[in-house]
């Protein structure tokens, strides 16, 4: 019999159509314009592409509304729509959507190129919320290489900068390392199961495990560790980070980090995977403790918050140790915020670092306060956000965290948590207080916020206070999206 491909298999990836579709347009009237032309109309262009993939997934939710049959797997069982999907179909391309609005003005600063580079994005958000969907191995992985390689061009995009091509290289050789560990991770779970079916998988270790399937867990938790830039797998993120473009990195420690963590859910709990909760737990440890030391002793900026990524990986982390559906939809929700945060962050980050990137330390942000008050008031708000203060998500993420590891009796984990959080405050404070309380004179220029880089950093900074004030529809949404995982 002949497998069909219905409408509504076309409707399960439509926002992957619908990305794919404006990245080749992009490329295509890339040509068309006159060399040396500002690029700026193709980023408006990705930007509508962005908006038109999160439409195509609300198109997704009136299908599942419409149609339960439409939350079953669809295209020969590799791809499933529900609530889980769904959140990070929208999570994503929003931040890809963020990344690009405070990338125009630094692609026209820095003075590189631009189709490529919004092509690049496009085509990387494909893979990533493929990631979310795909509940077949081999898909998982097709799409985590085109979520990386598109990542890894766009790290070493600055390419007269030696420590931008540096940063690709090490992000390159090492990312492909840790692929080739998840990889041999998916041929082992094959051989212990006889399917690289997530469901089916789960049937098999229901009823039987081998020491096959531990090791296939451990190499499968090496290789998306790596992605997600948890500790020990962390030591290439403050090097890439400082040599890639200020954009890129918001747009890498969030949207390929959410995608990543959606993998790592499905791979832990909806398989049934044994023998996880210490490696887990572990590595959670090690993330917030090396990840908060290492930015205490900072100057570079992006350093900095390169350190702090690796330390909220490690917060993250402590969900997936608590229960169920209670630390999986309080992981879904930090995802959320921190991205909101972050992007936000990096995005003021990319703008004060000026042509070249060369006011990127501590020093160059004294005065701030003085010198563009608006810029260095949002700056405090995402600081603070990272931070956990009230009123902001980052407050509401780490409660829930540390609330689901609580009632799941992870007492020690939980106060590890806590006393990191407390020593995180410090060196985002240093940063606030350099803008605010430093008497010396710095004439660093300031150049006027764009229309696009303003929208962008509005929208992080709206989504990071309704993330803080009105919290409850975001976290009712992550808890169906749990609920959806578990089934």
């Amino acid at each position: 019999m002949t497998p069909i491909v219905t409408t509504a298999d076309y409707i399960r990836i439509l926002p992957e159509l619908v990305l794919t579709a404006f990245g080749i347009a992009i490329m295509l009237i890339d040509p068309l314009l006159k060399p040396g032309a500002s690029r700026k109309n193709l980023g408006w262009l990705s930007f509508a592409g962005t908006l038109a993939a999160i439409a195509a997934t609300f198109c997704q939710i009136a299908w599942l509304a419409r149609d339960p049959e439409f939350a079953k797997p669809g295209w020969f069982g590799m791809v499933q729509v529900d609530n889980f999907s769904v959140f990070f179909h929208i999570l994503i391309p929003a931040i890809s959507a963020v990344s690009i609005l405070a990338s125009m003005e630094y692609l026209d600063t820095q003075k590189i190129g631009g189709a490529e580079f919004y092509g690049l994005i496009l085509f990387g958000t494909v893979g990533m919320t493929l990631m979310s969907s795909a509940i077949e191995l081999v898909l998982i992985f097709i799409a985590l290489e085109i979520s990386s390689i598109a990542t890894y061009i766009l790290a070493g995009f600055r390419r007269r900068a030696a420590e931008s091509a540096e940063s690709s290289i090490k992000y390159f050789l090492l990312g492909s390392f840790a692929t080739a560990f998840f990889l041999y991770g998916v041929a082992m779970v094959f051989g212990a199961t006889g399917t690289t079916n997530v469901y089916r998988i789960a049937e098999v270790l229901s009823t039987q495990h081998s020491v096959l399937t531990y090791l296939a867990v451990s190499l499968m938790f090496v290789g998306i560790g790596f992605k997600v830039a948890s500790a020990p797998f962390h030591v290439w993120t403050p090097d890439v980070y400082e040599g890639a473009p200020a954009p890129i990195v918001g747009f890498m420690s969030t949207g390929p980090k959410a995608a990543a963590f959606a993998v790592l859910l499905r791979v832990l709990f909806a398989t049934g995977a044994p023998g996880w909760f210490w490696l887990v737990w572990i590595s959670a440890v090690l993330s917030m403790t090396i990840g908060n030391i290492g930015a205490l002793v900072q100057n570079n900026v992006k350093r900095l918050l390169a350190y702090s990524s690796i330390a909220h990986a490690g917060y993250l982390l402590v969900a997936f140790a608590a229960a169920q559906t209670l630390g999986i939809s309080a992981a879904i929700f930090y995802a959320a915020s921190y991205a909101a945060m972050n992007v936000g962050a990096f995005a003021i980050v990319a703008h004060l670092s000026g042509k070249g990137e060369r006011y990127v330390t501590l020093e160059d942000y004294i005065g701030l306060g003085r010198r563009s008050p608006l810029l260095a008031a949002m700056l405090t708000m995402f600081l603070l956000s990272l931070i956990g203060i009230p009123i902001t998500g980052g407050f509401f993420a780490k409660f829930y965290v540390f609330s689901a590891a609580l009632q799941s009796n992870l007492v020690g984990l939980t106060i590890i948590g806590v006393i990191n959080s407390a020593i995180a405050a410090y060196y985002y404070l240093r940063i606030i207080v350099y803008m605010y309380m430093h008497d010396e004179r710095n004439d660093t220029p300031v150049a006027p916020i764009s229309v696009s880089l303003g929208v962008g950093i509005a929208i992080s900074l709206i989504a990071t206070i309704y993330l803080g004030v009105l919290p409850n529809r975001v976290l009712a949404d992550a808890v169906r999206a749990a609920q959806d995982l578990l089934k």
